[in-house]
């Protein structure tokens, strides 16, 4: 009598799921958690993550004259593809920083935080404050944004001189981005 009951319990369960796709969708969903990160760069107090986004692509250096001058790459900024955990396109980062979405909703933000990246051969992590938000999609109410589990991306360590004054390199990268709004 009890494994009829269980069964026919679930047999109901799964019924009502297929029938209503809302139901199937929320059973399903699942809410990023925020990553493992220093106390630096924490998201603030009160804020969930509501995007989560892998990027791969460029960083990209200019070859400028910095203090004594002396010659440094700088960042100009990145060249990158947004993917979601089944690895689709959802979007793109470039300079700013800015990050768009297809669904027309971007941000664009300033560093507040960094710690060293895990690989001293990578960009830092980073907690960044948004500065403004366009369109209507996912980040249109995102106020943080974390840049965490870096790959690569520093400029080179030599090949900035007089001769190469103003000379652009692209260094790959790699990072996984979570973007913050308040709790509902």
């Amino acid at each position: 009598m009890r494994k009829q009951l269980r069964d026919a319990f679930i047999v109901g369960l799964f019924a009502i799921m297929l029938g209503n796709p809302r139901a199937s969708a929320q059973a399903t969903a699942q809410k990023d958690s925020p990553p493992d990160v220093p106390d630096a760069i924490q998201a603030p107090a009160g804020e969930e993550v509501v995007v989560f986004a892998h990027a791969s692509g460029s960083q990209i250096y200019t070859c400028q004259v910095a203090a004594g001058d002396r010659f440094s790459w700088t960042l100009k900024g990145p060249d990158a593809e947004l993917h979601d955990r089944n690895d689709k396109v959802i979007g793109q980062h470039s300079a700013g920083p800015t990050w768009k979405l297809k669904d027309g909703s971007e941000v664009t933000a300033k560093a507040a935080a960094q710690v060293d990246s895990l690989d001293a051969d990578s960009i830092p992590w980073l907690l960044l404050k948004v500065s403004s938000n366009a369109g209507k999609g996912m980040l249109s109410k995102v106020t943080s944004v974390q840049r965490v589990h870096t790959k690569g991306g520093k400029p080179p360590a030599e090949g900035c001189d007089a001769s190469h004054r103003d000379a652009e390199t692209k260094s790959s990268y790699s990072a996984d981005y979570y973007f913050y709004a308040p709790a509902k």
